[in-house]
This record gives structure tokens, sequence and C-alpha cells, in this order.
């Protein structure tokens, strides 16, 4: 049987293209189709067709490209296929609108519903005058066509409650992959290290509190600085972004050490995570798949109330739950986490491994 996978806009990296990469890898023979290709290599390049969106102005400037979404996924030319697999945190899912394919034959995972749409207050696109323009007509234009979907499959149980707010259907949870089975490969994360990335990892504290992704204002980095000043631990932030230089001056006020690694390499980001005495991971994500590979290498972690991640965190067995945000929660929290077992955090993990995915996308296609 011939399939037609379809995603988004294919970027670099991110955990939706995590995703598409298995699909890729299960359905070797599957098509993929996408509004841009920004990742050209990723996968080869007879599989991968991209929109008209990637020929126009439009590519790339996703806000700007909003209204155009819907109508390029509905006439998304599917002749040919038996099914189709739609890879969803925007408009994807609705290519089954006009497509010839019976609907029992098309299956949906969902990373979210649009959030610059349905939640604008956890994306940032969504506060552009473009978007808030928008936002009515392509929410009734979103709604009536998931409401023709027959398989849907969310990645998160977070997820899947928006999901049944939102367009008022119901899904199989599904969480995404995680590499756990290559990150637990690997005794020593630092022995992979090149000189100038050994000697940062050197020069850190002995014991620290690691917060770690992109810079940007929804991650809540400042409060991984306010949890080590609240236990005196000294901090590590990883990453890069546009609020770096809001951070480092953050950083510059604190009562503890606060030390900027900038855009690590995976074998330095693992490293740190395998170093750190807790990851703290305070974000609202639809899954949070850096808190899983966090407890793959045994670092236990700390995270916010709402959210995902609360979903593989298990609280006093893996990390510790936020009850809220003052000094002396945030304390009680890490604290709770540094006697923690790091085999209980790495066997946890592995509950969220790239095999299990991959077995429970088959079982629910197959079911279908």
């Amino acid at each position: 049987m011939t399939g037609l996978i379809v995603h988004e806009w294919v970027s670099r990296s991110g955990g939706s293209e995590r995703v598409l990469d298995s699909f890729s890898r299960m359905y070797p023979d599957a098509d993929i189709f996408c509004l841009w290709n920004d990742a050209p290599g990723r996968y080869a390049a007879e599989r991968v067709s991209e929109s008209v969106l990637a020929r126009t102005p439009l590519r790339g400037r996703k806000a700007l490209a909003l209204a155009a979404m819907p109508l390029v996924w509905k006439n998304v030319k599917d002749a040919g296929y038996d099914w189709v697999l739609s890879s969803s945190h925007a408009f994807s899912h609705q290519v089954s609108a006009g497509s010839s394919i019976p609907q029992q034959k098309h299956f949906t995972y969902v990373h979210t519903p649009a959030r610059y749409v349905w939640t604008p207050e956890l994306d940032g696109r969504g506060t552009s005058a473009v978007a808030r323009l928008l936002a009515s007509p392509l929410r009734w234009i979103d709604r009536t066509r998931a409401r023709k979907l027959q398989n849907i499959a969310a990645n998160s149980i977070f997820v899947r409650d928006r999901i049944r707010a939102t367009w008022g259907m119901d899904a199989t949870v599904i969480h995404p992959p995680v590499e756990v089975e290559s990150l637990q490969l690997v005794d020593d994360w630092a022995a992979d290290l090149g000189a100038e990335e050994a000697e940062i990892l050197g020069a850190l504290p002995a014991v620290f509190l690691l917060g770690a992704s992109r810079f940007i204002p929804y991650k809540r980095l400042e409060l991984a600085i306010a949890a080590g000043e609240a236990t005196n631990i000294p901090v590590v932030l990883a990453g890069s972004g546009p609020d770096r230089a809001i951070l480092a001056e953050r950083a510059g006020l604190s009562s503890v050490p606060v030390t900027i690694v900038d855009a690590p390499s995976d074998a330095l980001l693992r490293a740190l995570m395998a170093r750190a005495a807790v990851y703290v991971f305070p974000a609202v994500e639809d899954f949070g798949i850096m808190p899983v590979e966090a407890m793959a290498l045994g670092t236990p972690v700390v995270v916010g109330a709402i959210g995902g991640a609360v979903e593989s965190v298990i609280d006093g067995v893996t990390g510790a739950v936020l009850s809220g945000e003052s000094p002396t929660e945030l304390a009680e929290a890490v604290i709770r986490c540094l006697g923690l077992s790091p085999e209980a955090c790495k066997s946890r993990a592995r509950e969220f491994s790239a095999a299990t995915f991959t077995a429970r996308i088959e079982n629910w296609m197959a079911d279908a």
C-alpha cells in the first residue's frame, strides 16, 4: 500500500520533526508533502513535495501565510494513495477536506490544534495583527473540517483535552518518540566533547541546576535562576534565542553564580543534563521531550503543574511538580529531587522510547 505523509513545514529541528522522522522510517515508501521544506537533505529529495506557498514570498512567513493554509491543504493532490498520515500542529489535518481517500484511511497525529489561533496566550504568533484578524474565521474552518476526522491521535493528555475543547472531538493519546535508546547507549557524554566544550564543562560548579531550552519568554528560564537562588545552588542556562540578553541581565543580578552556555552541541547538552543535579523545566509544553531526555540520563526534573510534562515526570519518583512559584515552593521542589534514584529516572524514560511510539502508531493505524 502506498501512503502520503503530510507535515506543516519541515524545520531543521523540533519535536514535530522527530515525529516526522519516525513516520518516514516506519513508512519508507510513502511520499512526504509539506508547505515548505527548510531542511533539504533530511529526506530523499524524490520523496518530498512542497506546496505552491514555497514558491511565493509567503514561504517561511507563518503568520502571513495563515489565510492561505486551509486552501492549500484542501487542494492537495492525493490521487493514487491508499492512506494519508498527517503530522499537525497547525492545519495539515485539513488535508482530508478535499481528499478522494475515504475518511477511515486518514490518520491525524496532533501535536496541538493551532496555538496561534486557539490559544494565542501560548504562542506569540497569535498576538500579531494578522493572526488576530483571521482567528475567528480560521477557528470556524478548522473546527468544521476537524469534525470530519475519524482517526485522531494526540501527543499528550493535555493536547487531547485541548482537542476536545476546540474541535469537540476525542483522540487516542500516543506520546511522541524520544531517542532514549541512543541517549542511554553512551556511558559518558563528556567523553564525546571536543577540547573547547570539554573546557566549558570542566569549568562549571560541581553541583548545579540546569535550565536548557530556546531562550524565549514562554520557556520561563528565569524560574531556573529563581530556583537556584531559593536553594543556594549555582545555575547553568544552555541554549540560544532572542531573550539571551534579558537572561544575562537577570543572571547578573542573581545571588548565586549563573553560567550561560551558548548554543551547546548535542553532546554538550547531553553531558550537561547528565551532570546536572536537577533539570528545571517550568514551561507549559504540549508534551515536553527534554524532560524525558534528562530522565533518560538519570537526572530528576522539576516541572510546572500545567502542560504535558506532568505526564512523564512522576512526582516524588523521577522529579517534582511545582505547587507554585514562590521561593519556598521552588526550593521544596528542588530539594525533593536531590535524593531521587537515577535508575528510576532512566527506567521511566524508557516508557517513551521511539520503539514504543512506533508500536503504538502501528497498532492505532491497524485497528482503524
